[in-house]
């Protein structure tokens, strides 16, 4: 059986017709819609027209309910104790946290109502609190005194001028002592950058190390040798950094320009680290205040209770 499809055309009056009909039909569907839905769904269209796919509000803030703490209440007004109840012996054996509690509520009762006796009570507390703290300054000076080589750290660092000098000089000389043994089996890499204006002041400094320690320092170009600063996580020039001759272990010395003194403390101190002479924890000590006050460890090695000698 044959099929015969025809097209005819259209004319713009019956197409305006025939959408005209369509947009009646779905209007009335959704009023229909609206008029079944709750009165505050209704029109919700024309008020949320801005809401878009990224439209953001802020969710509506509680409603906290604030309540004026117990301790707060106007209706039960505070009560200041009263410092007659109290002896002036009491006072001064009295626990610290105590008498710190004491002496605020004191305080604010002076600043509340600032009679004399208020005011007096106050003062006199403060005056307590002063003797008490020039008490303990007294007795702690006279227990460090008597126990200075348990707590006095003038024998190792000492503060007047002659004791500063030779301090001074027994740390030089140790640093120019161990600078000098390392040399053989020690050396320093210096690394540099095209153009590092600061490579080439650091570059001279360390001539007058080479100068006066004979070290061997190896320049490195972190532009021609990626591996090598990359190996080192050098990303910083001028950068120097201690190797010693049969390990891997490796210590940054400095970052950036240092001085001719800096330099010597600071590689003194990285040696004996490589060398196992020192810790974290011993970073800063020199050798020559082992087991004083200044080495932090060294009170584990007495074996003793001090206060246990106190009479």
């Amino acid at each position: 059986m044959l099929t015969t499809f025809s097209i005819k055309p259209c004319r713009f009056g019956d197409l305006f017709l025939l959408w005209s009909v369509c947009l009646l039909i779905v209007a009335g569907n959704a009023t229909a819609a609206d008029l079944d839905a709750k009165p505050e769904q209704q029109n919700r269209f024309y008020s949320d027209t801005k809401h878009g796919w990224f439209w953001y509000e802020n969710p509506p803030a509680e409603d906290v309910e604030t309540k004026r703490p117990p301790e707060l209440s106007l209706n039960k007004p505070n009560k200041a104790p009263n410092l007659d109840t109290y002896s002036i012996e009491e006072l001064w054996n009295m626990y610290p946290d105590d008498f710190q509690e004491l002496l605020n509520v004191l305080q604010k009762k002076a600043v509340q109502t600032p009679s004399e006796q208020h005011i007096l009570e106050y003062l006199t507390m403060q005056d307590i609190a002063r003797r008490k703290a020039l008490a303990y300054t007294n007795a702690t000076m006279y227990v460090t005194q008597k126990y200075g080589q348990l707590f006095n750290v003038n024998h190792v660092y000492p503060t007047a001028g002659p004791g500063v000098t030779a301090r001074v000089s027994m740390q030089q000389d140790e640093i120019s002592q161990t600078i000098n043994r390392a040399g053989n089996d020690h050396a320093l890499l210096f690394f540099v950058s095209p153009g590092c204006g600061f490579c080439e002041k650091q570059a001279g400094i360390l001539s007058y190390f080479v100068d006066k320690y004979g070290w061997q320092i190896k320049t490195v170009d972190i532009s021609r040798n990626i591996n090598s600063a990359a190996r080192f996580n050098i990303t910083i020039t001028p950068t120097l950094l201690l190797i010693k001759k049969g390990q891997d272990n490796y210590m940054t010395v400095a970052s950036g320009v240092i001085a001719m003194s800096e330099l010597e403390r600071k590689l003194y101190r990285a040696i004996r680290l490589l060398q196992g002479n020192t810790r974290g924890d011993t970073f800063l000590m020199y050798d020559f205040q082992k087991g004083s006050a200044f080495d932090p460890t060294s009170i584990l090695n007495k074996g003793k209770q001090p206060w246990k000698n106190a009479k």
